[in-house]
């Protein structure tokens, strides 16, 4: 009976954080259409590579993508999934959200195998899936590179501390394995926490041991040969390769602007942090460097002092780039909710320590009464944000044609033999336009300035509308907000205008 009420207890336990991180990383993954720039060309990328079965050389409109030049690992479960589940959001973003998931599975499972202590990792999940900056476009809520890159950063960093800790040969090659994934999905992004684990591996003086251990080397070479094989892969295949990473992925980005609005200065990830990505738990951040590296507990003195050197290493590397965009902060999220959890561990252990508690009540519930206060508000806003997804003010126009071509893929809006008028990038539409296609409706882009008589053209964009308005004669065939379908019928006649001689 013991036996049983144990396994039901250990069991309600695990249900519980899995449940909590249900809903902020699985819920509603595909509301919102497909975003421009990157979530769009990683989907455009993914959708080729299903169609053509090139795994090797992405492609964008039938040519190898020299744009975006990351290595293909997110586009690969892309591909899986699209395999199993159809080309739509979920198949783009799904790969994401489990990355997610198991980035909240290890920091339980290190809390449990290196504290054996189940709150401290859970508490880690709570501040991670709480974070705005985390849970958010680009993140863990769209098909983008960066929380995958964070499971796998994550993973490595933790195992190499594992290593300094216990210097197993098999934490060293799952340090190497993590470290080659981390580049096979994002580049040199993979390797940005190196420095710091350098640091701290001289720090608590194991640095020379490493180096003189042949699982080292042979962990170094099995790295190469999976990163570095497949950079050499690809440029067998795509000669130029190289060269269009060099540019796009390493010194390009970190030694210039890649536009003038992506430069902000070096503290933009720190306001960013403190009003919005992490507004909830920022200061509380710094709560668990001080605690931590004060702490009488060793082992908690040396997980503190390992995560503020990650966090404080990726927070300077980023911050010193010319190229700064919002999302490169989101690897640090880990580091951080651990931080975060060694000071809210702290108050959770006085608490359950109190001895006023102890003697009074029959189950002392303060130290958990005390956390569910801590995170309900935080909690409850990531479900407003994630339970109906919603668009930003913003954004509303922009994206309106992305949700009208998800109503066309279900059937709701007749496009067959017509044309999307777009000024601009448009990956994020030719997204839906595949899948029309595919479905064997037949609608394409045109050039908004060449069209015909007897073109039926659906127009979302105030210019293009214009454009047509000023230059042909038309009639509306439909109208869905603010996306007009137009029937041409043909060029206005120009009134001739003697011209004038200055």
């Amino acid at each position: 009976m013991n036996t049983f009420l144990k396994e039901k207890t250990t069991f309600f336990k695990f249900l519980i954080p899995a449940t909590i991180i249900y809903m902020p990383v699985f819920g509603h993954l595909d509301t919102l259409p497909v975003r421009i720039w990157d979530e769009s060309r990683v989907a455009i990328n993914a959708y080729e590579m299903y169609k053509n079965k090139d795994y090797i050389v992405a492609h964008f409109e039938g040519m190898p993508d020299m744009w975006n030049t990351k290595p293909p690992l997110l586009l690969w479960t892309q591909v899986i999934f699209m395999k199993i589940i159809g080309v739509n959001e979920l198949a783009i973003r799904l790969p994401v959200a489990i990355a997610v998931f198991f980035t909240c599975v290890i920091l339980l499972i290190f809390s449990l195998i290196y504290l054996k202590n189940f709150w401290f990792g859970f508490i880690a999940i709570v501040v991670l899936i709480t974070s705005q900056g985390y849970i958010h476009v680009h993140a863990a809520r769209t098909g983008d590179y960066d929380a995958m890159l964070t499971l796998f950063t994550t993973a490595s960093g933790l195992f190499f501390f594992a290593y300094c800790e216990k210097p197993k040969p098999s934490y060293l090659y799952l340090f190497f394995l993590c470290t080659a994934l981390a580049v096979l999905t994002k580049s040199i992004a993979g390797l940005f926490f190196v420095p710091a684990m350098i640091i701290y591996c001289m720090m608590q003086k194991k640095f020379i041991s490493l180096v003189r251990n042949k699982h080292f080397y042979a962990g170094l070479l099995s790295f190469l040969f999976l990163a570095g094989g497949y950079y050499l892969l690809r440029e067998i295949k795509n000669p130029g390769y190289l060269n269009a990473v060099q540019e796009n992925d390493l010194f390009g980005r970190y030694t210039k602007i890649l536009d003038v609005v992506h430069r902000h200065g070096f503290w933009f990830y720190y306001d960013n942090l403190i009003h919005f990505r992490l507004a909830e738990w920022y200061l509380l951040v710094f709560c668990g460097m001080v605690i931590g590296l004060v702490s009488k507990n060793e082992k908690i003195k040396r997980l503190s002092l390992f995560s503020s050197l990650m966090t404080l290493n990726c927070f300077l590397i980023i911050s010193t780039s010319k190229t700064q965009l919002e999302w490169y902060d989101v690897p640090m999220y880990p580091f951080m909710a651990i931080l975060t959890a060694v000071f809210l561990h702290y108050l959770f252990t006085f608490l359950k320590n109190f001895q006023w508690a102890q003697n009074t009540l029959n189950f002392n519930v303060l130290p958990f009464v005390f956390l569910f206060l801590t995170c309900i508000g935080p909690y409850q806003k990531i479900i407003n944000k994630t339970y109906k997804p919603k668009e930003l003010e913003w954004e509303k126009d922009f994206y309106e044609i992305g949700y009208f071509l998800k109503d066309a893929i279900k059937g709701k809006h007749y496009l067959n033999n017509q044309y999307l008028l777009y000024d601009g990038y448009n990956a994020h539409n030719l997204f839906y336009l595949n899948i029309l296609n595919d479905k064997g409706i037949k609608i394409r882009f045109k050039d908004w300035r060449q069209l015909n008589p007897m073109d039926v053209v659906i127009v979302c964009q105030k210019n293009v509308k214009k454009h047509i308005e000023d230059h042909y004669q038309y009639e509306v065939i439909q109208t869905h907000g603010n996306i007009i379908t137009f029937k041409i019928h043909g060029k206005k006649e120009q009134s001739c205008v003697p011209e004038k001689n200055f």
